[in-house]
C-alpha cells in the first residue's frame, strides 16, 4: 500500500511540473515575452518597505501627444489690439469668444515686420535670430535657428506658406517649405488666391496680410482707411475659416490669429509706446479652453503653441513658451513677455 502512495504522489508532481513547464513556454520563434512588475501581489501581502509600494516612474517620451492635426496661424501685419472692436472685426471677435485669447501680447524689441515675424515662427528673441533688418534682403541670409517649419517638415507634414511682403522668406530655410508664394496684392485677393487651390493636407499654413501695415504706414494708426482695410480683412478671415469647413478640416486645425506689432500716428518702430508693442493673440481650435488669458504672451510663443499642439519636439534654446492655460493647464510665470 505505501508502495502505491508513493506511485500516486510522484504522478501528481509529475503531472504539475508538466502544467508549469506548458504554462510558460514559448513557441518557436516567438520573442521571449518580457516580465513585467506590477504592484498587484504587493498589496495583497505586506509591504516590506516604502520602496516596495512606491509607483513606477513614468516612461520619458520626446514629444508630447499632439492635440491639432494642423496648425493655420494668420498673421495680420500692423494690427492693433485695440483695433479688433474699434474697427470692428467680427469675425475675430467671434472666434475670441469661442477661443482663447489676450489683447496684451507682446512683439518683440525692435517691432519690425521682418524681425518680429521671425521671432513668431522661430520661437527665437532677436538676439538669437540673428535678425536686424528690415527689408528684403537675400544676401543676408535667414534667421539663425530652427523654425517652426523645420520641425513640421522634418516630421513629414506639409509646410506653407502664403505672404504679401517677399522678405517673409527669411524667416525660415526654403527648403522646409513644401509651398512658399509671394502675392503682392490686398488681403481678399490674397484670400483669393489661396482658395483657388486650397491646401487641404497642410500641417502647417502660415499666411500674412500686409495691407493693414501699409495703410497705417501711409494714413496713419487709426484712420478711416486703416478701419476699412481691417474690416475687408475680417472677412477674408471669414472666407478661410468656411473653407476649412467646407473641407472637413475646422475640427482638427488649430487657428492662432495675431500680428507681428501695433502702430501710432505714421509710424510703429518706437519700442516705448505701448500701441507698437501691443498685439491681439487669439487661439481656437481643439483642445482650446474659452475664455481671456492671464498669462504674459510674447510673439514668441506663436511657434511654441503650434508646435506643441502639433507634437513636435520643442528646442531648448527657443524662448517661446507653449501657452498651455489657452488649453486648460497651468502655463509658467513670465514676468515680462517682451524679448529683444
Amino acid at each position: 500500500m505505501k508502495y502505491f502512495r508513493f506511485r500516486f504522489f510522484c504522478v501528481i508532481a509529475l503531472a504539475a511540473l508538466f502544467l508549469a513547464a506548458c504554462q510558460y513556454a514559448v513557441p518557436a520563434g516567438t520573442a521571449t515575452p518580457t516580465f513585467v512588475p506590477t504592484l498587484t501581489a504587493t498589496l495583497t501581502g505586506t509591504p516590506t518597505s516604502a520602496e516596495t509600494l512606491a509607483p513606477l516612474p513614468p516612461t520619458p517620451t520626446a514629444t508630447p501627444a499632439p492635440v491639432a492635426k494642423r496648425v493655420l496661424i494668420l498673421s495680420l501685419d500692423g494690427l492693433r489690439a485695440d483695433a479688433v472692436a474699434q474697427a470692428p472685426m467680427p469675425t475675430l471677435l467671434a472666434l475670441m469668444q469661442h477661443g482663447a485669447y489676450t489683447l496684451n501680447a507682446q512683439t518683440i524689441v525692435p517691432p519690425g515686420t521682418l524681425p518680429a515675424h521671425a521671432s513668431m515662427l522661430t520661437g527665437l528673441c532677436p538676439a538669437k535670430h540673428g535678425v536686424d533688418w528690415n527689408d528684403y534682403l537675400p544676401k543676408r541670409g535667414i534667421a539663425k535657428g530652427p523654425s517652426l517649419f523645420d520641425l513640421a517638415h522634418a516630421a513629414g507634414l506639409e509646410t506653407v506658406m502664403v505672404v504679401g511682403k517677399q522678405k517673409l522668406v527669411q524667416v525660415t530655410d526654403p527648403a522646409s517649405l513644401d509651398s512658399f508664394t509671394f502675392i503682392n496684392d490686398r488681403d481678399v485677393v490674397i484670400t483669393q488666391k489661396i482658395l483657388a487651390n486650397f491646401p487641404q493636407n497642410f500641417g502647417v499654413l502660415f499666411i500674412h496680410f500686409p495691407t493693414a501695415d501699409d495703410m497705417g504706414s501711409t494714413y496713419g494708426w487709426p484712420s478711416w482707411q486703416y478701419w476699412d482695410v481691417l474690416r475687408q480683412a475680417d472677412k477674408a478671415l471669414a472666407d478661410l475659416l468656411k473653407a476649412l469647413d467646407d473641407h472637413g478640416l475646422r475640427d482638427e486645425t488649430l487657428i492662432i490669429v495675431t500680428a507681428d506689432h501695433g502702430g501710432h500716428g505714421m509710424g510703429h518702430y518706437d519700442a516705448n509706446d505701448p500701441l507698437n508693442m501691443t498685439i491681439p493673440w487669439v487661439v481656437s481650435g481643439p483642445g482650446v479652453t474659452a475664455g481671456e488669458l492671464k498669462v504674459a504672451v510674447n510673439t514668441t510663443d506663436t511657434a511654441a503653441t503650434a508646435a506643441w499642439a502639433l507634437g513636435l519636439p520643442i528646442p531648448s534654446n527657443w524662448d517661446g513658451i507653449p501657452v498651455y492655460e489657452a488649453f486648460g493647464l497651468k502655463s509658467p510665470a513670465r514676468p515680462d513677455p517682451r524679448c529683444q
